[in-house]
Formats: C-alpha cells, sequence, structure tokens
C-alpha cells in the first residue's frame, strides 16, 4: 500500500507524524486519544512535543536516519 505514495515521493510516516503533531496543538489529549483511538498517554506526549522546546524537537528530526528513494 506505501508503495505508490513511496514512488511519487511522498513520506507516509513524515506525513503520519506531521498530521498528529498539528492534531495534538488543536485538540484536548482526551479527545485526541478517542478520536485516533490511541492511549491517553501516547496523546499527552504528542501534545507534551507540540507545545514544547522546538530546538530539542528540530534536532530529532534533523538526527533521524533518512530513507534512499526508491529507484
Amino acid at each position: 500500500m506505501g508503495e505508490r505514495p513511496r514512488k511519487l515521493g511522498i513520506r507516509l510516516a513524515e506525513a503520519r507524524s506531521t498530521a498528529l503533531f498539528q492534531l495534538a496543538t488543536e485538540l484536548p489529549s482526551v479527545i485526541l486519544a478517542r478520536t485516533l483511538g490511541i492511549h491517553i498517554n501516547v496523546a499527552v506526549k504528542w501534545q507534551r512535543a507540540a507545545a514544547g522546546d522546538w530546538a530539542a524537537y528540530a534536532d530529532d528530526v534533523s538526527n533521524r536516519t533518512r530513507e534512499a528513494p526508491a529507484p
């Protein structure tokens, strides 16, 4: 299922993280958890990350290994 988007240059994991991050800035954690079917602790962690130290988040993202594009 992820093959076609990957060929188009769409990184699904990054898109999912971006969407979760945005939702965490807009919704209370309990609603985020119930809507997405995730544990409340996970929703709280996303909210803390969204409102937390942007420098630490940027550092974490920049240190992730990049997936090589498919030939």
